[in-house]
């Protein structure tokens, strides 16, 4: 079965090859679609080709599933909404209110929180926050090359765990298939960057991961504690976004501007390379994620130090790079 799964990442991954190639001559040649020269399509070729490798999946595994479609579907609506804002950025209310948009028809496909004793609205509102909130992290963490990219691989190999283990079939076509489409762009995007993924890419991305961490299963209900598994699993997009805005709220920035305090570009003010920044970004982002995939399999007891673990870690990081002194 695993190498059904192999053959799917691998139809996406060489597609994505073929797209990017296609895709940067085309931008490059009309001089459309580009950031200091650089070509926005990322996200495009991510997308296509993640979508081939799903329907390909779909046909030889599992048939054609209402929650798979319209995953892919609501997917592809934040794809169009994220080139439109490549091409003139858009204001923060249009942002909400495209990806509430694409969160309802998620609702609609079937895809939503099934948290027992709140209710149809309460579980209705808290897809909702969930798919905006992973939504925006996954836009605020693309800062720097290869950041968004890498995340996203470990990130997507993570969740295919969690699928595997508990024989979600349909989820774990869907990783395959965009865990194949990213390192095809990571190749593009490792610094220094020949593409950019743009906000197509990083709202395409974002919304993704939390429309699948929606479908698995993490535990059976005596151990509730995993039920933080895919909170662990998206943790460090999460955390980078929690310290971000705290930082600014407590300076009175504007949450969604732009400026150098970003966490990733905090370890580049103390003085690492762009490579050794990436790097450490990635291994906390693994090792946020490792954990996710522990407390999804430990007893409520082991799962509850892994917990205290990632929490006492993001903390100490948190203070550290707080006073990290920054120019803007």
């Amino acid at each position: 079965m695993l190498i059904n799964y192999l053959l799917v990442a691998l139809s996406g991954f060489f597609l994505g090859i073929l797209l990017i190639f296609v895709l940067k001559q085309v931008s490059l040649k009309y001089k459309m679609l580009t950031s200091l020269g650089i070509p926005l399509i990322g996200g495009i070729s991510m997308a296509l080709s993640f979508g081939f490798a799903a329907w390909l999946g779909s046909l030889v595994s599992y048939g054609s599933v209402p929650e798979a479609a319209g995953i892919i579907l609501a997917a592809y609506v934040m794809l169009i909404f994220g080139f439109i804002d490549d091409l003139k950025e858009l204001s923060v209310m249009l942002k909400f209110l495209v990806q509430s948009v694409a969160a309802v028809l998620l609702v609609f496909a079937g895809v939503k929180t099934k948290i027992m004793y709140i209710g149809e609205f309460a579980n209705i509102l808290i897809t909702v926050i969930w798919v905006i909130g992973i939504t925006n992290a996954f836009n605020l963490l693309d800062v720097t090359d290869g950041l968004a990219a890498g995340a996203a691989a470990i990130i997507s190999a993570s969740f295919f765990a969690v699928a595997i283990f508990t024989g979600n079939i349909q989820a774990a076509i869907l990783l395959a298939s965009l865990l194949g489409a990213v390192c095809a762009f990571l190749i593009y995007n490792f610094p220094p960057a020949k593409i950019y993924m743009g906000n197509s890419g990083s709202h395409f991305l974002g919304f993704i991961f939390a429309a699948i961490a929606i479908t698995l299963s993490y535990a059976p209900i005596e151990r509730k504690i995993a039920l933080l598994s895919p909170l662990l699993i998206l943790g460090f997009p999460i955390f980078d976004t929690i310290f971000l805005v705290l930082v600014r709220f407590k300076q009175k920035k504007p949450v969604f501007n732009k400026s150098g305090d970003h966490l990733v570009l905090r370890f580049l003010k103390i003085g690492h390379s762009k490579t050794k920044a990436l790097l450490l970004m990635l291994f906390f982002c693994f090792l946020f994620s490792f954990c996710g995939i522990i407390v999804s399999r430990a007893s409520n007891l082991q799962a509850a130090v892994v917990v205290l673990f990632v929490v006492l870690s993001g903390l100490l990081l948190f203070i550290r790079m707080k006073q990290v002194k920054i120019d803007a």
